[in-house]
């Protein structure tokens, strides 16, 4: 009875570090895996030496400056991780049948589309699902979803090169060409037309990888690329708006920035039968064969919230 019991014991500990062996060999480091799991550095060393004891073999090759796997630490992930997606998607899928979604969800959200328009709808939510926490990040970086423990993620064009990762488009991302409306009435003679604003000064967004050269289509099909100067340069969409209302110059700006002004007057949309090139927003989230109860109430709020597929701060009408 006692050989039976040490021997249950041992399962269970082997079983109970599974997770913990597969966050280190995804994120390459016991420091990163202990972030992810939010437990102490030291908790997951401990763990995987127990395991490589329990096992009798050595999982890892450490060295000062990297960590990876042996011939058995390879041969282990390959069921560990099954494993682990397992008890994963079992939880996932009595979620399901849970009225209420509970735990922690974490979100990483571009900088400026978050703090406009995201972030100010999370109270909302909360009140919503009082059981459930939110772990908000606002950060434009392109991090590791997975490595870095995250539920979802909110980002602009949505290429995946993670084939671990499931992307849902929510509302497309346009941009518009605007004024001040005091610009506007000096210069309107130079503001007809797109190729008349090389005669103007136009105010640019440095992260843009075509911050100069702007590129508009006709109603009819045709192509224009205008290149564009001016006296400054920024690397926040916000501070460039406030530069246009300011009468600073012209500006091509993304409407989720511009949308609000442009509806109460403070700005002056140029162009309208000229569409520029758009992007779309996504969620992204780990692939899983039953989505998180508390990441699809999420989804459904926000996408109600943004417009249904159609944003809701697109809607204003264009000088």
């Amino acid at each position: 009875m006692l050989i039976f019991y040490q021997q249950w014991v041992m399962c269970v500990d082997t079983f109970n570090a599974i997770p913990i062996f597969v966050a280190v060999a995804d994120t390459g480091g016991f420091s990163s895996a202990a972030r992810v799991l939010d437990i102490s550095k030291s908790a997951v060393s401990k763990r995987i030496t127990q395991l490589e004891a329990q096992l009798g073999a050595r999982l890892f090759h450490r060295t000062t400056r990297k960590l990876s796997l042996t011939e058995a630490g390879e041969r282990y992930y390959q069921y560990a991780a099954q494993a682990s997606r397992a008890a994963k998607q079992a939880e996932d899928a009595v979620g399901e049948l849970q009225g209420e979604p509970k735990g922690v969800l974490k979100v990483l959200l571009p900088m400026s589309i978050g703090q406009l328009h995201i972030a100010p709808l999370i109270p909302e939510f909360l009140a919503l699902h009082p059981q459930l926490h939110i772990d908000l990040v606002l950060d434009d970086r392109d991090v590791n979803l997975i490595e870095q423990g995250y539920d979802l993620a909110i980002r602009t064009g949505g290429e995946l090169t993670d084939s671990s990762l499931i992307a849902r488009r929510l509302v497309p991302l346009h941009s518009i060409v605007c004024v001040s409306p005091a610009f506007h009435n000096k210069h309107r003679k130079h503001l007809t037309k797109p190729e008349q604003l090389v005669h103007v000064n136009c105010l640019t967004y440095s992260y843009s990888s075509n911050a100069d050269v702007w590129t508009f289509s006709s109603k009819s099909g045709d192509l224009c690329k205008v290149k564009v100067a001016g006296n400054y340069r920024v690397n926040n969409s916000v501070a460039l708006r406030d530069a246009v209302i300011a009468g600073s110059g012209v500006a091509r700006l993304p409407t989720f920035v511009v949308g609000e002004a442009i509806r109460n007057g403070e700005l002056v949309a140029l162009f309208d039968d000229y569409e520029m090139p758009y992007k779309n927003l996504y969620s992204v989230y780990p692939e899983r064969d039953y989505l998180p109860e508390k990441v699809r109430v999420f989804l459904d709020f926000i996408v109600e919230k943004l417009g249904n597929g159609s944003a809701y701060w697109d809607r204003f009408e264009c000088a």
